[in-house]
């Protein structure tokens, strides 16, 4: 089998899928960090294409950058300033060749992630 990477974001306070989160990903090796894409959620909460394809997939230390102050402001969530959550980083480890589905649940005030399936 060979691995890849998907998400999905799902914004609990408004009870729907996340549309127009920007996500970046990068391969963590050491003190380098080495950004290998960004993708933006579309309707579903979900990205277009895999985040990371079984076609690049290496086994290693990955880190997902969720801007989610961006998304909070297009949706009308009232600002802060600074606003609570901004810059979501999750940085997680994939030890073998599977798929890996990493979400993101999300509110103004907290979030949560697992290894989903």
């Amino acid at each position: 089998m060979t691995g890849y990477l998907t998400t999905h974001v799902l914004d609990t306070a408004r009870g729907c899928p996340a549309r127009g989160i920007r996500i970046e990903l990068f391969r963590i090796d050491g003190a380098e960090r080495t950004h290998l894409r960004t993708l933006t959620t579309n309707d579903d909460g979900r990205t277009d294409e895999q985040i990371l394809p079984a076609s690049d997939f290496a086994l290693g230390e990955y880190e997902l950058v969720f801007h989610a102050g961006e998304y909070l402001d297009a949706t009308g969530t009232p600002p802060e300033s600074p606003r609570f959550l901004d810059v979501i980083p999750l940085r997680f480890g994939m030890s073998e060749p599977a798929h890996y589905h990493v979400p993101l649940l999300l509110s103004p005030f907290g979030y949560s992630t697992y290894r989903g399936s």
